[in-house]
């Protein structure tokens, strides 16, 4: 499966993308706030059991995790996944999404979520496409928020961080109903940021 657009294009992770992947993730401002990393002298082995579930289909629910790359210049900027992956009661989460900083801001994320959403919903028939965002994580909630999330609630005290402190959890969704809508909207949105 590879979901293409005009700025960006998702291929399913491969084993090879590892090294390159690594290399991106090493910068400290990708996990603030995030459910992630404590970038120190561990980081090489936290990233090893990351990339060992991103990898695993079976993992988290089912998932299918995606390498971002510029359409452009075949530069990988991220990755994403589809996780929980319910198929009878028609519902996914999309996650555990991430850029290199020079990205943020710009196209690559909004065009990203427009692909996935239009395969959630166009695709595979989808009712529910949910995104769970770190309470800590502000920048990321605004960004689900932009890109038509609807806020439904905080779980609070839902997990932990990697450095031990307990985090809340902010649950998005977007819905069927209301993609034909929130589409438009992204689509606007994608067309404002393409010289930015």
């Amino acid at each position: 499966m590879k979901l293409k657009g005009k700025h960006v294009y998702l291929q399913l992770l491969q084993v090879n993308h590892k090294e390159a992947l690594q290399d991106l993730a090493k910068d400290a401002r990708i996990w603030e706030g995030n459910r992630g990393f404590i970038l120190n002298d561990t980081f090489d082995e936290q990233f090893d059991k990351y990339f060992a579930i991103a990898i695993d289909n079976n993992a988290m629910g089912g998932q299918q995790s995606f390498v971002i790359h510029k359409t452009h210049d075949d530069a990988i900027i991220g990755m994403t996944r589809f996780l929980n992956i319910d198929k009878k009661e028609k519902r996914l989460e999309i996650g555990y999404t991430w850029y290199i900083p020079v990205v943020w801001g710009k196209v690559y994320n909004k065009e990203c979520k427009l692909l996935l959403l239009q395969y959630t919903f166009e695709e595979l028939y989808f009712n529910r496409a949910q995104f769970n965002v770190a309470g800590q994580n502000i920048r990321s909630q605004k960004a689900v928020e932009k890109i038509g999330g609807e806020k439904e609630g905080v779980l609070r005290n839902h997990g932990y961080r990697n450095d031990g402190s307990l985090r809340d959890t902010v649950i998005f969704s977007i819905i069927n109903d209301e993609w034909p809508v929130k589409k438009e909207k992204l689509l606007q949105l994608i067309f404002e940021n393409e010289n930015v």
